[in-house]
């Protein structure tokens, strides 16, 4: 199987589990290739890492619930895998530059990091902004 689709399937089953608890050891495990495989082929494909497009997926998800629902900011931040709404403020505030509160307030929703699909045709200025911006955040 070419790199191509192995990249495809990794995305997918990024996509359908968002919202439990994924580690390239879990991905890894569930499509049968080893985690350096994996990672490998993910950061030749992006230019990120997967752990990376995870965040920034959850991100961009949690910033279309913010504008497009009243669910509380909380909330949000547990669904999007942050363990406090301090540690979410800061994350979203380094992608969105602007704190949940204020991009709700907007009420206009803004995707920071769609979602990957068919074959990249070189890398995308989307994709991963979060690994250009430095510094660690939760997840």
């Amino acid at each position: 199987m070419g790199e191509d689709k192995i990249f495809e399937k990794i995305v997918s089953y990024i996509e359908d589990h968002l919202e439990e608890d994924l580690s390239l050891d879990t991905i890894a495990e569930a499509l049968n290739y080893s985690k350096f495989y994996i990672a490998r082929t993910f950061a030749q494909q992006t230019g990120c890492t997967v752990y990376k497009y995870i965040q920034g997926r959850r991100l961009t998800l949690a910033a279309e619930k913010l504008a497009c629902t009243e669910e509380p900011i909380i909330e949000i931040a547990y669904e999007a895998h942050y363990n406090s709404q301090q540690a979410f403020t800061l994350a979203f505030g380094r992608l969105y530059h602007c704190t949940p509160q204020i991009y709700r307030k907007k009420g206009i929703f803004e995707p920071k990091q769609p979602r990957l699909s068919g074959v990249l045709l070189g890398v995308s200025s989307t994709v991963c902004m979060i690994s250009r911006m430095g510094g660690r955040m939760a997840a």
